[in-house]
């Protein structure tokens, strides 16, 4: 709008002028060199426009002619310099997209276009990198120390190669030269906290954390986590030798960070060693509520030295009604009951655990209940196998690795503060597979009868009686379609004589397997190995007279003979064979180890052994 109203004031002056000369007409005359030249002043002004606006034209023609090599060569530079953005452009779209050949033909484009520039630099170097090139990056980030504008970006890329390499001294002087340079650099000041933390050098990395906060290069929040962690490396460190300092920078971490186990239970343990158990109950207890821990349970148990098994019983029960339905609780409570021989009240307390997942520490304590109860059983192998196979439990971890120890940096890439309280990740159980190996965990030292398995001829009643064991009959593996049997011997074409189920017995109250059909039945103890050679044996209990009541003793017939040869059940001769064979180890034809117990469940009660297994083990 502006420019319109000065053209248009323009225009008025000018007509204005115009006007003012057709009002005043006028002659001009001109001698020079005899000659007399006489016009009007209209006609002068007009000339002497012309020759202003021709003098015009002339110097711009004469100042392009002077010009035009430097135009030339401007117009020739900016080309080239568009070109050299455009292969820089494409060349980072390929080093983000991962095509390495396409990266460096870029690369080698915006080079010959753009020269030596920061950009060309990087994206040379990163090209380097993603094509596996460590000598042409190296090469390229040395380059960039020449230059003030890229000496930053070439440590910060010789730092990386030499981390990459495994130099450590180099990587520690380019760190070094890089904070020198500019402090406030983030990668900087945290590559030189986490070399500091590396060589245990506490009070060092505490500083360097505080250069951090003041130059804002970290977040509260991450600052506030990282110096609890500082101070509880730097008071484990100096518990031995200086334990008043110890304890000092252990409760300062404590209040900067209540979760941090490791802080929390070396200050109770550090006022506990000074009388203040109060106090180290608290602190402990704080803890606890928070986050459930075993470190935390084990310094709660040990605050009095001299206390006895029970009264450190008491103390877990205590700790556990703070976290009753932690798994925490529940494992501290059972340890400290095995620890003071209460095995009942250890199987109380890991019994809701038992009936959820048992962990690998929760199958271990049965195993330790098993031993204690009826020494080396085939319940204690159960256990002991459930363990290899159960979840595992959580421990510290760190980029992998696995510590029964909680460690203030990384042992694989030294971060600070990597290690963390988690469950490693679980292993694909192969149920199906162990569930035949569970049918047949067995004592390798004491004579085992198998009943035979119900044959497979499609669902059968709850009350349908089972054909019994032949008295001359070996022992022999349930029929199924994961085993493998053994080879078949041709039977004899008289009828076997029926012999009495024996009665099932077990060395402890772990749940044994019974066959399909006779529900829930409660057996008797197994009787000394004496009993088993010959000797006369203990009278019968009224659990073991209900199961041979339950159990019927028809006939073995024809039929059922040539059922059990198709299914892979094997018939005997004589008694002298049967006899013979019961004297050693049953070999069991199962696809996966005896010493594999399968992955079911077991109970605590006894009642529920029936449900189990598809045969009933050691009678």
């Amino acid at each position: 709008m502006i420019r319109v109203l000065a053209f248009l004031a323009l225009l008025a002056l000018v007509a204005l002028g115009a006007s003012w000369l057709a009002d005043r007409p006028g002659e001009v005359a001109v001698i020079w060199q005899g000659y007399r030249i006489e016009t009007s002043v209209a006609v002068l002004l007009a000339a002497v426009l012309a020759l202003a606006f021709l003098l015009v034209f002339l110097w711009s023609l004469l100042r392009l002619a002077l010009r035009l090599p430097s135009v030339m060569s401007f117009a020739s530079r900016a080309r080239r310099r568009n070109r050299g953005y455009v292969a820089v452009s494409r060349g980072m779209v390929a080093v983000g997209a991962g095509d390495p050949l396409a990266a460096r033909r870029h690369a080698s484009d915006a080079e010959r276009w753009l020269g030596r520039e920061p950009l060309t630099l990087l994206l040379k170097a990163q090209a380097a990198q993603i094509s596996g090139d460590r000598t042409g990056a190296e090469a390229t980030f040395t380059d960039m120390l020449d230059d003030a504008e890229t000496r930053v970006l070439g440590l910060r890329g010789l730092f990386v190669e030499a981390r990459r390499k495994g130099d450590a001294v180099a990587a520690r002087a380019y760190v070094s030269k890089a904070v020198e340079l500019a402090p406030g650099v983030a990668w900087a000041s945290e590559a030189m906290l986490e070399f500091q933390s590396a060589e245990r050098d506490w009070r060092g990395a505490l500083a360097k954390l505080e250069q951090r906060v003041a130059l804002r290069s970290i977040d509260k929040a991450a600052a506030k986590r990282q110096r609890a962690v500082l101070l509880t490396a730097d008071a484990l460190d100096r518990a031995d030798k200086e334990p008043d300092a110890a304890l000092a920078a252990a409760q300062a971490a404590v209040k900067l960070a209540p979760d941090l186990v490791p802080a929390s239970a070396l200050a109770g343990r550090l006022l506990a060693a000074g009388g203040k158990l109060r106090k180290a109950a608290r602190v402990l207890e704080a803890n606890w509520k928070i986050e459930p821990h075993p470190d935390i349970a084990a310094a709660y148990l040990d605050l009095r030295h001299g206390d006895s098994t029970h009264d450190r019983l008491a103390r877990a029960e205590t700790l556990a009604r703070l976290k009753p339905r932690h798994p925490e609780s529940t494992l501290a409570v059972a340890e400290a009951a095995i620890a003071a021989h209460e095995y009942a009240r250890a199987k109380q307390a890991l019994a809701p655990l038992i009936a959820e997942r048992p962990t690998v520490r929760a199958c271990l304590l049965m195993a330790d209940i098993e031993e204690a109860e009826h020494g080396a059983s085939a319940a204690l192998r159960q256990w002991l196998g459930k363990a290899a196979r159960a979840p595992r439990d959580a421990t510290w971890m760190a980029d992998g690795v696995t510590s029964d120890h909680w460690e203030p940096v990384s042992p694989v890439s030294g971060r600070l503060d990597a290690f963390q309280w988690v469950a490693p990740a679980e292993q694909i159980a192969h149920g199906r597979i162990h569930s035949d190996a569970d049918a047949v965990i067995a004592d390798g030292d004491e004579r085992t009868v198998l009943l035979p398995a119900a044959l497979d001829q499609g669902p059968e009643s709850e009350d349908a009686p089972l054909a019994p064991a032949s008295e001359a009959s070996p022992a022999v593996a349930p029929t199924s379609a994961r085993l493998t049997p053994a080879p078949l011997t041709p039977a004899p074409s008289t009828r076997a004589e029926p012999a009495p189920v024996a009665r099932a017995s077990v060395a402890s109250s772990e749940p044994v397997a019974e066959p399909a059909g006779l529900g829930s039945t409660s057996v008797s103890p197994e009787p000394p190995s004496g009993e088993r050679n010959g000797e006369a044996p203990r009278p019968m209990t009224p659990e073991a007279k209900t199961l041979e009541a339950k159990v019927p003793d028809p006939k073995i017939s024809d039929a059922k003979i040539s059922d059990a040869r198709a299914t892979g059940v094997r018939t005997s001769t004589g008694k002298a064979e049967a006899t013979k064979r019961a004297a050693g180890p049953v070999v069991f034809p199962v696809a996966r180890p005896p010493d594999d117990p399968g992955t079911e469940d077991v109970s605590l009660d006894d009642s529920q052994a029936g449900e189990r297994h598809p045969f009933m083990s050691r009678l």
